[in-house]
């Protein structure tokens, strides 16, 4: 089995649509000035200067203080202008308040990029919203390109540029972007401790406000030192951006994120369901995932993720062989890969033939294969467990869980030779195996010398059944991903109908939504299955739906640009069989609008026939002011918001992407068929869905839909209720997309990236 590691896994310098990264000549300095150097130890001007020095860096130095001749051995100058050349990065270490100027001069001189450390800008109110607009006005004019303010710095440990002076780093190819300084030096500690994974560079983007995570993410892509990109993300700034360059990268290099803010703090509002479950947590790591992105949930699992999907890439799929030397540690593992959504592969009757022959009579050779002290004289025969079960062509990945490379500590030292073989035979099927094997041992953290060798060979060893269990999830994951970015293409928008053009503008023109009757015609006129109605303006007008639709019980709901949620004013009634009962609904429901907003506008009553109980979902689409448009089905009816079974996917959206949704769906056996009722038609939900999707991407004045609820039937769907919400004068100064790059600051000083929590 190749590994990352022993290919070329440099990504070209051109993503489609960018520029090669500006980053390259800023994170790869051949000069660097410290403004703001310092002899006091305790001050970043000083630790800047030595860690360069200590890190043997081979380019120029330039400490920049008139009260210094020399700084470690490293002559310094008084200003910016006393240096000979223009530098490719100037790390700034003074106060906020002197930004403007030095900015301003190292625009003057030539400065590439500049790093602030600084903290007092939006994060402390209005005065420091000002003076942070005010520094990126003045590097924009000076064409200098700003890494944070208010960051924890930058090294590029191949380049030796260690701005940190961070200790017990080595060069290797995990490229970290932390919004969290302390989080890097967790993940520095880790990797000191595992004494194999290496650091490629380090960025804290801190407030980003010029250079985003789009634009670090970019420079991961094409850094041939980067094997793999690993983001700790608070807030993104353009998740659009980030989302299409991440669809351009994933599919050649893993990237790996750890994505705070599981709460719904500083959610938007928004008029309807599907507005309401939008910018949340779980819809960024959908969106993520879509990307192909592998999204950890736990900071710990973050480095053996990262050096997991370096050394081995990825899995074919999710079934998964547990070979183990004790019954216990298999059950253990047996039930975090099912946790996890992998499943167990069913191994042949061929296989366990095979795996008897070598193994005593009361080994378990069903899946988890126990060796049941087998190896406790002979560790070389787990070697033999791993080819035989790696050629079950039901096996996608596997697990060795137990005690290899102690088995010479806990029973006998002569075992030493056995277990060197067994690592050496692992080593070399392996490296003819696409079946990526992760090897769990309880001795990983006393590092024998078997578990070196494979360490050393590229094969991750883990101290934690959950690590090596997250590790196999992530690599199933990006060989599903993989394998999906080969299914057909998006579906193409649909053409727009002149005559809905005009609907929308006579509507934004009133300063309203869409009426439901609207709205379905919208639907209707783009292919989408709604049952015929009937808009009644007067009590005189019912006749109509008795001859239109007969004796069959109708439905029959308000029309008002008024009154969005009808149940809550009494604005539907149901099961209407006959005149009388549409003359009585009609006049309750009149009375209860006008109580429930005397204001209202009320434009008659919408009847249809009832139509007959199935599964209840919900298909919405939202605008939303970070990521663009977005895709949200879910369960649950009028329940959604309570049950949140919901799945995201980013627009445009494959066929593949909507049954992935359907599939998420902690619910999904409801759509299978329980308790004797039949399946749903899953394929006429997938059209309904990639329908809509199309019909968003045509009409940009849509803000929002709410198709909810769509009763699925096992021939079809019927769409119940369908609200479609435009854009309003604050929607428009957003682009065609949803999102807008911009400064990232709102007008209330909070960060622009705090809306998609």
């Amino acid at each position: 089995m190749q590994t990352l590691l022993e290919r070329d896994s440099g990504l070209s310098a051109w993503i489609e649509g960018r520029s090669p990264s500006f980053l390259h000549a800023i994170l790869n300095p051949d000069s660097i000035a410290i403004i703001g150097a310092s002899a006091d130890p305790t001050k970043r001007g000083y630790t800047a200067v030595l860690g360069l020095v200590e890190a043997g860096y081979q380019g120029r130095i330039y400490p920049v203080n008139p009260r210094l001749d020399t700084l470690l051995g490293v002559p310094a100058v008084a200003t910016l202008d006393d240096i000979p050349e223009p530098v490719d990065l100037a790390l700034i270490c003074t106060p906020a308040t002197t930004l403007p100027g030095i900015l301003a001069d190292c625009g003057r001189l030539g400065v590439k990029g500049a790093i602030i450390l600084a903290a007092g800008f939006r994060e402390t109110g209005e005065a420091g919203e000002l003076l942070e607009a005010r520094v990126l006005e003045v590097a924009r004019q000076g064409n200098v390109r700003i890494i944070g303010p208010n960051t924890s710095g930058m090294f590029n440990l191949h380049k030796r540029v260690n701005l940190l002076a961070l200790e017990a780093v080595r060069p290797g190819g995990v490229g970290v972007v932390s919004q969290s300084g302390n989080m890097l030096l967790a993940l520095a500690m880790e990797a000191e401790h595992n004494g194999f994974v290496g650091f490629s560079t380090y960025v804290g983007p801190g407030n980003q406000t010029d250079v985003d995570f789009t634009d670090y993410l970019q420079y991961l892509g094409e850094d041939p030192n980067t094997k793999v990109a690993v983001l700790y993300v608070e807030g993104f700034r353009n998740g659009r951006e980030f989302l299409d360059v991440a669809r351009q990268i994933t599919p050649r290099k893993p990237v790996v994120v750890y994505k705070s803010g599981s709460t719904e703090v500083g959610k938007k509002s928004a008029a309807s369901h599907t507005g309401a479950l939008a910018g949340s947590y779980e819809m960024a790591v959908d969106l993520l995932r879509q990307a192909g992105v592998s999204v950890v949930h736990s900071s710990d699992q973050i480095l053996p993720v990262a050096d997991g999907l370096a050394l081995l890439d990825k899995a074919h799929g999710r079934r998964i062989a547990i070979i183990a030397d004790g019954g216990g540690q298999a059950t253990i593992a047996a039930d975090r890969i099912v946790e996890a959504g992998l499943r167990l592969a069913e191994l042949s009757q061929s296989t366990r033939d095979r795996l008897a022959e070598v193994l005593l009579p009361q080994a378990s050779l069903a899946n988890p294969v126990d060796v049941a002290g087998t190896s406790d004289t002979n560790p070389e025969v787990l070697a033999q467990c791993v080819e035989i079960v790696a050629k079950d062509e039901s096996v996608d990945a596997i697990m060795l869980v137990g005690m290899f490379g102690g088995y010479h500590i806990r029973f006998d030292h002569s075992l030493l030779g056995a277990e060197i073989r067994c690592a050496a035979s692992m080593i070399a099927f392996a490296s003819q195996s696409d079946v990526p094997l992760v090897v769990h041992s309880i001795y990983a953290e006393r590092r024998p010398s078997a578990l070196q060798l494979l360490r050393q060979a590229g094969m991750p060893v883990m101290a934690s059944i959950e690590y090596g269990v997250e590790v196999l999830r992530t690599l199933s994951e990006r060989g599903v991903f993989l394998n999906r970015i080969r299914q057909p293409a998006p579906m193409p928008a649909v053409e727009p109908d002149l005559s809905m053009q005009a609907v929308f503008r006579r509507a934004i023109k009133e300063g309203r939504d869409l009426l439901e009757f609207e709205g379905k015609n919208l639907l209707r006129t783009h292919g989408v299955q709604v049952a015929h109605e009937l808009v009644v303006r007067k009590p005189t007008e019912l006749q109509k739906a008795i001859d239109q639709f007969g004796d069959e019980p109708l439905v029959m709901k308000v029309i008002s640009r008024d009154i969005l949620h009808k149940s809550d004013a009494g604005g539907v009634k149901l099961n209407l069989v006959g005149l009388e009962a549409l003359e009585r609904a009609y006049d309750q429901i009149m009375i209860g609008a006008k109580q429930y907003n005397p204001e209202a506008d009320i434009h008659g009553v919408l009847i249809a026939p009832m139509a007959r109980p199935g599964v209840e979902v919900i298909v919405g689409v939202v605008q939303d002011p970070v990521f663009g448009p977005v895709m949200m089905v879910g369960l649950g009816g009028i329940f959604v918001e309570v049950m949140k079974d919901v799945a995201f996917r980013a627009i445009p959206l494959t066929r593949y992407d909507a049954y992935g949704m359907l599939e998420q769906l902690k619910g999904r056996q409801v759509l299978e068929g329980v308790r004797g009722q039949p399946p749903v038609d899953k394929d006429a939900l997938v059209d309904l869905i990639m329908k809509v999707a199309s019909i968003v991407e045509s009409y940009p004045d849509i803000a929002e839909v709410d198709l909810n609820p769509v009763i699925l039937y096992p021939d079809g769907y019927a769409v119940v209720d369908a609200r479609v919400i435009t854009r309003k004068d604050d929607d428009a100064l957003n682009n065609d997309s949803g999102t807008k790059k911009d400064d990232g600051i709102k007008s209330d000083g909070a960060p622009k990236a705090l809306l998609q929590e």
